[in-house]
Protein backbone atom coordinates (compact mmCIF):
# COMPACT_ATOMS: atom_id res chain seq x y z
CA UNK A 1 0.00 0.00 0.00
CA UNK A 2 1.14 3.54 -0.64
CA UNK A 3 1.54 5.81 2.33
CA UNK A 4 1.97 9.51 2.85
CA UNK A 5 3.25 9.25 6.39
CA UNK A 6 4.26 6.86 9.11
CA UNK A 7 1.96 5.47 11.77
CA UNK A 8 3.30 3.83 14.91
CA UNK A 9 2.81 0.12 15.30
CA UNK A 10 2.96 -1.73 18.60
CA UNK A 11 5.03 -4.92 18.53
CA UNK A 12 2.81 -7.99 18.79
CA UNK A 13 3.75 -10.85 21.08
CA UNK A 14 7.41 -11.00 22.09
CA UNK A 15 8.27 -8.35 24.68
CA UNK A 16 4.67 -7.16 25.11
CA UNK A 17 3.49 -10.70 25.87
CA UNK A 18 6.42 -11.37 28.20
CA UNK A 19 5.74 -8.11 30.05
CA UNK A 20 2.11 -9.13 30.65
CA UNK A 21 3.22 -12.52 31.97
CA UNK A 22 5.82 -11.02 34.29
CA UNK A 23 3.30 -8.42 35.52
CA UNK A 24 0.89 -11.22 36.38
CA UNK A 25 3.59 -13.11 38.24
CA UNK A 26 4.58 -9.90 40.02
CA UNK A 27 1.03 -9.27 41.27
CA UNK A 28 0.64 -12.89 42.36
CA UNK A 29 3.96 -12.83 44.21
CA UNK A 30 3.05 -9.57 45.96
CA UNK A 31 -0.34 -10.95 47.00
CA UNK A 32 1.21 -14.13 48.39
CA UNK A 33 3.89 -12.20 50.28
CA UNK A 34 1.33 -9.83 51.82
CA UNK A 35 -0.95 -12.71 52.83
CA UNK A 36 2.00 -14.56 54.33
CA UNK A 37 2.99 -11.55 56.45
CA UNK A 38 -0.59 -10.97 57.62
CA UNK A 39 -1.10 -14.56 58.69
CA UNK A 40 2.27 -15.48 60.16
CA UNK A 41 2.36 -16.85 63.70
CA UNK A 42 3.49 -14.08 66.12
CA UNK A 43 5.16 -16.77 68.25
CA UNK A 44 6.92 -18.22 65.22
CA UNK A 45 7.54 -15.35 62.77
CA UNK A 46 8.96 -15.80 59.29
CA UNK A 47 12.64 -16.65 59.27
CA UNK A 48 14.72 -13.51 58.59
CA UNK A 49 16.87 -15.18 55.92
CA UNK A 50 13.83 -16.56 54.16
CA UNK A 51 12.06 -13.20 54.26
CA UNK A 52 15.17 -11.47 52.88
CA UNK A 53 15.32 -14.01 50.05
CA UNK A 54 11.70 -13.28 49.18
CA UNK A 55 12.39 -9.53 49.12
CA UNK A 56 15.31 -10.16 46.76
CA UNK A 57 13.02 -12.14 44.45
CA UNK A 58 10.43 -9.37 44.68
CA UNK A 59 13.04 -6.80 43.63
CA UNK A 60 14.23 -9.06 40.79
CA UNK A 61 10.71 -9.38 39.35
CA UNK A 62 10.22 -5.61 39.60
CA UNK A 63 13.49 -5.07 37.70
CA UNK A 64 12.37 -7.46 34.95
CA UNK A 65 9.21 -5.43 34.48
CA UNK A 66 11.19 -2.22 34.09
CA UNK A 67 13.66 -3.88 31.69
CA UNK A 68 10.81 -5.10 29.49
CA UNK A 69 9.31 -1.61 29.42
CA UNK A 70 12.64 -0.18 28.30
CA UNK A 71 13.11 -2.89 25.64
CA UNK A 72 9.58 -2.39 24.34
CA UNK A 73 10.24 1.34 23.95
CA UNK A 74 13.54 0.64 22.19
CA UNK A 75 11.93 -1.82 19.75
CA UNK A 76 9.17 0.67 18.93
CA UNK A 77 11.72 3.45 18.38
CA UNK A 78 13.75 1.21 16.06
CA UNK A 79 10.63 0.25 14.10
CA UNK A 80 9.62 3.90 13.69
CA UNK A 81 13.12 4.78 12.46
CA UNK A 82 12.98 1.98 9.87
CA UNK A 83 9.53 3.12 8.72
CA UNK A 84 10.71 6.73 8.36
CA UNK A 85 13.73 5.57 6.38
CA UNK A 86 11.53 3.49 4.07
CA UNK A 87 9.12 6.36 3.37
CA UNK A 88 12.05 8.59 2.39
CA UNK A 89 12.74 6.19 -0.52
CA UNK A 90 9.52 7.15 -2.33
CA UNK A 91 10.38 8.76 -5.65
CA UNK A 92 13.95 7.42 -5.57
CA UNK A 93 15.40 4.88 -7.98
CA UNK A 94 16.60 1.79 -6.14
CA UNK A 95 18.57 -1.27 -7.10
CA UNK A 96 17.94 -4.50 -5.21
CA UNK A 97 18.81 -8.16 -5.45
CA UNK A 98 16.31 -10.02 -7.63
CA UNK A 99 15.51 -11.21 -11.15
CA UNK A 100 12.15 -9.48 -11.78
CA UNK A 101 11.67 -6.09 -13.39
CA UNK A 102 8.65 -4.23 -14.77
CA UNK A 103 8.43 -3.37 -18.45
CA UNK A 104 6.90 0.09 -18.62
CA UNK A 105 6.97 2.71 -21.37
CA UNK A 106 9.18 0.46 -23.45
CA UNK A 107 11.87 -0.14 -20.85
CA UNK A 108 12.82 -2.77 -18.30
CA UNK A 109 16.14 -2.49 -16.50
CA UNK A 110 18.31 -5.02 -14.68
CA UNK A 111 21.79 -4.73 -13.22
CA UNK A 112 24.35 -7.50 -12.90
CA UNK A 113 27.98 -7.86 -11.96
CA UNK A 114 30.71 -10.20 -13.17
CA UNK A 115 33.96 -10.98 -11.34
CA UNK A 116 35.73 -11.34 -14.70
CA UNK A 117 35.11 -10.85 -18.42
CA UNK A 118 32.82 -13.48 -19.90
CA UNK A 119 30.53 -14.43 -22.74
CA UNK A 120 27.04 -13.71 -21.46
CA UNK A 121 23.71 -15.19 -22.51
CA UNK A 122 20.58 -13.34 -21.41
CA UNK A 123 17.12 -14.93 -21.35
CA UNK A 124 13.98 -12.95 -20.53
CA UNK A 125 10.71 -14.64 -19.60
CA UNK A 126 7.21 -13.33 -18.98
CA UNK A 127 5.18 -13.89 -15.80
CA UNK A 128 3.98 -17.28 -17.13
CA UNK A 129 7.56 -18.47 -17.64
CA UNK A 130 7.49 -18.20 -21.42
CA UNK A 131 10.78 -17.21 -23.05
CA UNK A 132 10.28 -13.96 -24.97
CA UNK A 133 13.78 -12.65 -25.66
CA UNK A 134 17.40 -13.80 -25.75
CA UNK A 135 20.66 -12.00 -26.37
CA UNK A 136 24.33 -12.96 -26.18
CA UNK A 137 27.54 -10.98 -26.10
CA UNK A 138 30.94 -10.36 -24.56
CA UNK A 139 30.86 -8.41 -21.29
CA UNK A 140 33.76 -7.01 -19.28
CA UNK A 141 34.22 -7.56 -15.56
CA UNK A 142 32.41 -5.25 -13.15
CA UNK A 143 28.94 -3.76 -12.77
CA UNK A 144 26.81 -3.71 -15.90
CA UNK A 145 23.24 -2.73 -16.74
CA UNK A 146 20.93 -4.49 -19.18
CA UNK A 147 18.03 -2.52 -20.64
CA UNK A 148 15.32 -4.24 -22.65
CA UNK A 149 13.02 -2.17 -24.86
CA UNK A 150 10.24 -4.78 -24.86
CA UNK A 151 10.89 -6.09 -28.36
CA UNK A 152 10.55 -9.88 -28.44
CA UNK A 153 12.83 -12.22 -30.37
CA UNK A 154 10.12 -12.57 -33.04
CA UNK A 155 10.00 -8.79 -33.54
CA UNK A 156 6.67 -8.16 -31.82
CA UNK A 157 6.34 -5.80 -28.87
CA UNK A 158 5.75 -7.26 -25.41
CA UNK A 159 2.93 -5.97 -23.23
CA UNK A 160 3.77 -4.01 -20.09
CA UNK A 161 4.15 -6.23 -17.05
CA UNK A 162 6.65 -8.08 -14.90
CA UNK A 163 9.45 -10.02 -16.59
CA UNK A 164 12.29 -12.10 -15.19
CA UNK A 165 15.86 -12.39 -16.39
CA UNK A 166 18.37 -15.22 -16.20
CA UNK A 167 22.02 -14.68 -17.05
CA UNK A 168 24.58 -17.38 -17.72
CA UNK A 169 28.20 -16.39 -18.15
CA UNK A 170 31.25 -18.36 -19.25
CA UNK A 171 34.87 -17.50 -19.90
CA UNK A 172 36.47 -18.13 -23.28
CA UNK A 173 37.64 -21.56 -22.09
CA UNK A 174 34.13 -22.57 -20.98
CA UNK A 175 34.42 -21.96 -17.23
CA UNK A 176 31.18 -20.81 -15.60
CA UNK A 177 31.19 -17.33 -14.09
CA UNK A 178 28.73 -16.29 -11.38
CA UNK A 179 26.50 -13.37 -12.38
CA UNK A 180 24.75 -11.56 -9.53
CA UNK A 181 21.47 -10.15 -10.84
CA UNK A 182 19.68 -7.07 -9.52
CA UNK A 183 16.55 -5.17 -10.46
CA UNK A 184 16.21 -1.40 -10.77
CA UNK A 185 13.11 0.80 -10.54
CA UNK A 186 11.48 3.83 -8.97
CA UNK A 187 9.79 3.50 -5.59
CA UNK A 188 6.12 4.50 -5.72
CA UNK A 189 5.01 3.43 -2.24
CA UNK A 190 5.88 1.62 0.98
CA UNK A 191 4.27 -1.36 2.71
CA UNK A 192 4.60 -1.15 6.51
CA UNK A 193 2.34 -4.09 7.36
CA UNK A 194 5.13 -6.66 7.82
CA UNK A 195 7.94 -7.03 10.32
CA UNK A 196 10.23 -5.26 7.82
CA UNK A 197 9.23 -2.34 5.56
CA UNK A 198 8.89 -3.22 1.86
CA UNK A 199 9.29 -0.81 -1.04
CA UNK A 200 6.73 -0.88 -3.86
CA UNK A 201 8.47 -0.73 -7.23
CA UNK A 202 5.96 -1.16 -10.03
CA UNK A 203 4.14 -4.40 -9.20
CA UNK A 204 7.02 -5.66 -7.07
CA UNK A 205 7.47 -5.57 -3.31
CA UNK A 206 11.14 -5.27 -2.33
CA UNK A 207 12.36 -5.69 1.23
CA UNK A 208 14.36 -2.75 2.52
CA UNK A 209 17.23 -5.08 3.45
CA UNK A 210 17.53 -6.22 -0.20
CA UNK A 211 18.26 -2.71 -1.49
CA UNK A 212 21.87 -2.30 -2.62
CA UNK A 213 21.82 1.28 -3.95
CA UNK A 214 19.62 4.38 -4.03
CA UNK A 215 19.80 7.30 -6.43
CA UNK A 216 17.76 10.23 -7.70
CA UNK A 217 16.12 9.28 -11.03
CA UNK A 218 17.61 10.98 -14.06
CA UNK A 219 15.23 13.38 -15.73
Amino acid sequence: MSVSGVSSQSPSGGIASDSTTIAGNFDTFLSLLTTQLQNQDPLDPLDTNQFTQQLVEFSSVEQELKSNDYLSTLVQSTQNSANNAAVSYIGKEVTATGVDSDLKNGQAVWSFSLPQAANVNVVIKDSQGNQVYTESGQVEAGQEQFTWDGTKSDGTVAADGTYSISITAKTSNGTNVAADTETTGTVTGVDLSGSEPSLIVGSQSIKLSDVTSVRTPSS
